[in-house]
């Protein structure tokens, strides 16, 4: 099929369709912090070394998912992942990538043909871990902060014709970040160049603050392509330490029929609990409680 061609996804991938559904079992919309597994990450409590503790903690605070964030899925043992998620009693939604970049410098639309060629092969990696779980793997950082739009275009088409399809989930980042794609508009027209179904946008309500006239809007236009979403206030604390109206947010979301899952994406501010605390508060925006 032709790039450009205004697919509309058809919910096929691996474990990606039920994954979906479950939204409407466990909350409105599955809710889940981040945990990483091998490096620190600033948008989480926990530590790499306490992962697993971390799971527990997460499904005690009435999580149902949490979101890994992992720099090199090569050097983990997903038998080993997929025993402490069953244990802990929760589901993994979803799996960062951004720490290739940000440690190692990876770039999917770099001009240097083996920093990109080893972007597409990590983001691949990531596709076979997320495979198992019914995953989406984000692409934030890893487009690389400056780069060729077109080369990007070139990469994630490789990406995307991974075996099995899993979903990526491509995030508009606020100017401070990145030069490329700072809008859902702008990324929903790369989107359509590479011409994937599997191949979506993740909706950031910190970075649509800074970059978006309307988020409401922005999650509308999304549609159907909108595969993940994260969450943190205008401050990047958690919902409801700054001036966000996230009740516009959650109405955009359930009018596009919305199934996937949340995350928070903020720092642990003003301290861990108050992160773990803040899934109550979500919930009860939603005009409903675990």
């Amino acid at each position: 099929m032709e790039a450009g061609a205004g697919l509309a996804p058809t919910r096929v991938l691996i474990g990606f369709a039920e994954a979906m559904t479950r939204g409407t079992e466990e909350t409105r919309w599955p809710l889940g912090v981040i945990v990483p597994v091998q490096d620190p990450t600033p948008f989480s409590p926990f530590l790499p070394t306490e992962w697993r503790p971390a799971l527990r903690e997460v499904a005690a605070a009435g999580y149902p998912v949490v979101e890994l964030a992992v720099r090199d899925p090569t050097r983990l043992d997903a038998e080993e992942v997929a025993e402490a998620l069953t244990t802990a009693g929760v589901r993994l939604s979803s799996l960062t990538t951004g720490q290739a970049a940000a440690l190692e410098g990876l770039s999917l639309s770099t001009s240097d043909d083996a920093v990109r060629r080893a972007a597409v092969e990590r983001v691949q990696a990531h596709m076979r871990l997320a495979a198992r779980f019914g995953a989406v793997v984000i692409v934030g950082l890893l487009r690389g902060t400056t780069g060729e739009v077109a080369l990007l275009v070139e990469s994630l088409r490789e990406c995307t014709r991974n075996a099995p399809p899993v979903a990526l989930a491509l995030e508009p980042l606020n100017r401070h970040e990145s030069s490329l794609l700072h809008t859902v508009g702008e990324t929903l027209t790369l989107v359509e160049r590479v011409g994937a179904e599997n191949l979506g946008l993740l909706f950031d309500t910190f970075h649509a603050s800074i970059e978006e006239r309307d988020s409401a809007d922005a999650i509308r236009a999304a549609g159907e392509r909108l595969f993940h979403v994260h969450l943190a206030d205008s401050n990047r604390w958690p919902p409801g330490y700054g001036h966000l109206d996230f009740t516009t947010v959650w109405e955009a979301l359930e009018e596009i029929g919305y199934r996937g899952s949340l995350a928070l994406e903020c720092f642990p501010k003003p301290d861990g609990a108050a992160l773990l605390a803040a899934g109550d508060r979500i919930r009860a925006g939603w005009g409903m409680r675990r």
